[in-house]
């Protein structure tokens, strides 16, 4: 890298970015936030959505294999 001059206004730039960036992922935060506070005054459940989303990240193999051992494992406390 060059000067010393070159480096510090790279890595001012890098940091401002990096600050920027986590501005608006705060504001992406705070709007996630506002939709669950609107699906709870809906009467929905922000609990039930939550696990809902994190099944829809989930690969259906992954999913239905997670689901069947916890089936398993219910069944073997009497659970179920």
């Amino acid at each position: 890298m060059g000067g010393g001059a070159v480096a510090a206004d790279e890595l001012r730039l890098l940091i401002e970015r990096a600050e920027r960036l986590e501005e608006e992922k705060k504001g992406i935060a705070d709007d996630i936030k506002d939709v669950f506070a609107e699906a709870k005054s809906r009467g929905y459940d922000a609990k039930a959505i939550r696990q809902i989303m994190k099944i829809r990240k989930q690969k259906r193999e992954e999913y239905q294999e997670e689901q069947s051992i916890l089936e398993v494992y219910m069944q073997a406390l009497g659970m179920l």
